[in-house]
């Protein structure tokens, strides 16, 4: 496996998972390790190469985001039920354009595995003293995702409105007022595209591409968001009910552990 981080600097974790390796192939029949797959590239992670001020932008970011919502009467008529389906199904497309919107820039960096004689011997206790990891290849997604979004060069206007058809998404499942809410995601997409003609008259195709840009930040799974911007913050916490109170409850400050 070229590239491959068995043979790396840590070649107490590759003596051990080199005698476990062998002692599971003899358990599968004597397959040598020359025909078993090398995973070391699903084992791959990466964590943020500075925590503490991303994770502080990460959280202003977030309060600005729970602000937008706060500052929307159409959201505030809906029925509470469907302002909590919304928000847990919206939060974060809506951080992640907050993010490309205050220019937010993260660097990340590669992660060795901790070792399972490590694992073993201290049992989980020092988990709190390293930092958190995530996969390489989700992270690499999302930049990418960031970097498509920072190429359209959106106006404040284009932010705005895009965020209104992103939070009002009627095919979310449980809605009560879903009508509602589908009239207002017309609206919110019609002041976009009225707002992009005398703003870029000559690119016709602005609108779609953007819509379609945006579809990319749904697919991105918020235990990532989470993972990567607030586990180190919030710990063990439910980001999601931190949010609906930050929404209800606080006035205004921090996001808080």
């Amino acid at each position: 496996c070229e590239r491959c981080q068995c043979h790396s600097e840590d070649k107490r974790t590759a003596i051990l998972y080199t005698l476990l390796s062998q002692n599971l192939s003899h358990s599968r029949g004597g397959r040598s390790p020359a025909h078993q797959r090398c995973l070391c590239h699903q084992r791959r992670t990466v964590c943020l190469r500075t925590p503490h001020v991303t994770c502080q932008a990460a959280s202003n970011v977030l309060v600005k985001t729970i602000s937008f919502m706060k500052n929307l009467p159409s959201f505030h008529l809906l029925p509470r039920e469907d302002q909590l389906l919304l928000l847990d199904s919206c939060w974060v497309p809506l951080f992640l354009l907050g993010l490309v919107q205050e220019m937010v820039t993260f660097e990340v960096m590669e992660t060795p595995a901790p070792s399972m004689l490590k694992k073993i011997l201290l049992d989980g206790q020092s988990k709190r003293q390293e930092p958190e990891r995530t996969p390489a290849p989700p992270v690499q997604r999302l930049q990418c995702c960031l970097n498509t979004f920072w190429s359209l060069d959106l106006s404040p206007k284009e932010y705005a409105y895009l965020k209104g058809a992103i939070l009002f998404n009627p095919d979310v499942p449980g809605l009560r007022a879903s009508l509602y809410i589908e009239s207002l995601q017309r609206e919110a997409q019609r002041a976009l595209q009225e707002v992009l003609q005398p703003l870029h008259p000559e690119d016709q195709g602005r609108f779609a591409r953007i819509l379609l840009i945006a579809s990319t930040l749904k697919s991105i799974p918020p235990a990532l968001i989470t993972d990567l911007f607030f586990r180190p913050v919030i710990g063990n916490a439910d980001i999601v009910e931190l949010i609906a109170e930050m929404l209800y409850e606080i006035t205004g400050g921090q996001l808080a552990p």
